[in-house]
């Protein structure tokens, strides 16, 4: 979770700081949302907490794609094999 008092910081703080910062994301495992002229404009993250968040994204889709397809299943709304190869042929333009 962001802390408000930490991980908000001026772009000019983060360029004086940068060595200081970069330990501070590392430690905490937070970004740091960065301002210009008191407004938000980026986010910073270190590289392991990144990936975990990217990690966690590919995680939810697939358990939202598996339950899609339960649910497809529950209703009846399926298809055969054949029915889908003709129709991943035609939507990626392969001939058979």
């Amino acid at each position: 979770m962001i802390n408000l008092n930490r991980d908000i910081q001026s772009l000019s703080t983060f360029k004086r700081n940068t060595n200081e910062m970069i330990t501070q994301m590392k430690e905490t495992g937070n970004p740091i949302v960065l301002t210009v002229n008191g407004k938000a404009e980026l986010v910073v993250q270190d590289a392991v907490s990144y990936q975990k968040l990217l990690d966690f994204i590919e995680k939810l889709e697939t358990i939202i794609g598996i339950k899609k397809g339960l649910e497809d299943i529950a209703i009846g709304d399926t298809q055969t094999l054949n029915q889908f190869i003709e129709e991943m042929q035609q939507k990626h333009g392969i001939s058979s």
